[in-house]
């Protein structure tokens, strides 16, 4: 079952800026997806979209099965939504805020205090739980939003950028909480970070100015990846290893980097007894071998090729498209 699906999803901001274009999102149920791509891509458009805070202008979203409009309360108070930088009532504290959110859903007293005091434990801050809201930190505001995301026991969570503007410690809690929840509901979770979304997503979308140009199994994603990349940290003769690679029959890409070496390979299960082939040539220039580097991350290779390849194909793919809605051949069109 899929607990999101849109279809043709496109906003356009009185008729001047694109900020979707045909989005279509399957998130299936009880899986984290990450939405990533560059700021200005159109994430946080496709948020307001998927929870009817805005009226797509072509496309639609379906959320549990069933059409979100502006006017689909229902389904809204079976979301639990993490702004950016979320903003409260100031003169509030985390307890006053989050009885007030609970209010709002309809939640009877009696499972409203006990809910939102184990929300308060959970998310760090029952001891700042009287203090007002403008006194906190950053990290503390989002752990107050992470919990008013939480106090209708949601079946579905919507998190945009939740690691934004925290430090180290309250990213790796974030990160933490996200892979905890994941094992209970379905996580949607907008970011610009790759190492963040590659801990915790099953599922990725990404998107190109307002174009989704990916989106399934973050596995299947890295098949993009061009090439595995490491790097030698040599001393000794290294041109006289460098003259043997030049001549070598091994299957890899070389450059010369100071005191080293950088070495990018096929992904096609080769890496291992081509880089075995390499090392013996270090060996056999009477060169020492130091440490070996990994120069690239899978997730951040994929997703950089994946852009690349839209930003140079873009426009014939689009033509493609229209081609064969039109019922027009590769060759015809030519």
């Amino acid at each position: 079952m899929n607990i999101i699906t849109t279809h043709n999803l496109t906003k356009i901001y009185k008729n001047k800026h694109i900020a979707l274009n045909g989005a279509n999102l399957t998130v299936p149920k009880g899986t984290v997806f990450g939405l990533v791509g560059p700021n200005g891509a159109g994430k946080t458009t496709t948020i307001r979209l998927l929870l009817g805070l805005q009226s797509p202008t072509a496309g639609d979203v379906r959320v549990f099965g069933e059409r979100m409009t502006p006017n689909a309360t229902h389904l809204r108070r079976r979301i639990g939504f993490l702004p950016t930088y979320p903003r409260f009532p100031k003169d509030m504290n985390p307890i006053l805020y989050l009885d007030f959110v609970g209010r709002i859903f309809g939640i009877p007293t009696d499972v409203r205090k006990p809910r939102l005091a184990a929300l308060l434990r959970a998310v760090g801050l029952l001891s700042a739980s009287s203090q007002k809201v403008q006194t906190l930190s950053t990290g503390m505001t989002t752990r107050l939003g992470i919990a008013a995301s939480l106090i209708n026991d949601p079946e579905l969570l919507i998190w945009d950028e939740p690691t934004a503007g925290l430090d180290p410690e309250g990213r790796k809690y974030t990160i933490d909480l996200i892979q905890e929840l994941g094992q209970e509901k379905t996580i949607l979770v907008s970011s610009h970070n790759l190492a963040d979304i590659q801990k915790v997503c099953d599922y990725i979308g990404i998107l190109s100015e307002g174009k989704l140009i990916f989106s399934g199994p973050v596995e299947e994603m890295t098949r993009f990846t061009r090439s595995g990349a490491i790097e030698l940290e040599l001393e000794g003769d290294i041109e006289g290893l460098c003259a043997r690679l030049e001549v070598s029959p091994i299957e890899v890409e070389w450059d010369r980097i100071g005191k080293g070496v950088q070495l990018r390979f096929k992904r096609d299960g080769t890496m291992a007894v081509e880089l075995s082939k390499v090392l013996q040539l270090v060996n056999e220039a009477g060169v020492t071998l130091y440490a070996i580097h990994s120069l690239q991350d899978e997730m951040v290779d994929a997703f950089i090729q994946l852009l690349e390849e839209e930003r140079a194909h873009g426009f014939s793919r689009i033509l493609r498209v229209e081609n064969e809605a039109n019922g027009v051949s590769g060759i015809d069109a030519g």
